[in-house]
């Protein structure tokens, strides 16, 4: 794929953040696809736009208030012209940014009119003591990058 699908997939994400930030509601669920999913580190399953938009308004108002996304991409794949399978380590924080990215996060983005949108979000709470653990006692286990 070209390096402008690549810029174009990562800036749905500081656009994601950014909305986050303002605690914008709306503007996060505009980036979503009408029947997105949308499951969260806890394991609570969002189904579309109004369902992601409106939770996030609510979570905005209260758990989430004032607080801030930070997202690395670790990786992004195209599986072909229009959709992009994006991994990334993120957290919520406030006040600074915080140095360890404590989630891991599985992006599905599709193109959509031009426009790359969010058809499928996952995140999981990463659990570090535990994956030394594994390691440990199945070094095979270790991913090899």
């Amino acid at each position: 794929m070209m390096t402008t699908d690549r810029t174009a997939v990562t800036a749905v994400l500081d656009s994601l953040a950014d909305a986050w930030s303002r605690g914008d509601a709306d503007a996060y669920g505009a980036h979503f696809t009408e029947d997105a999913t949308y499951v969260t580190f806890v394991g609570t399953r969002y189904s579309g736009r109004d369902d992601i938009a409106g939770s996030h308004r609510v979570l905005f108002e209260k758990f989430l208030k004032g607080t801030k996304l930070a997202h690395e991409v670790l990786d992004v794949r195209f599986l072909g012209a229009e959709v992009a399978v994006v991994s990334t380590g993120g957290d919520t924080y406030k006040g600074d940014a915080p140095k360890k990215l404590s989630k891991v996060q599985t992006y599905t983005l599709v193109r959509d009119g031009g426009r790359w949108l969010v058809a499928a979000f996952h995140n999981t709470r990463r659990k570090p003591l535990m994956e030394r653990v594994s390691f440990a006692f199945a070094p095979e286990t270790k991913p090899k990058r």
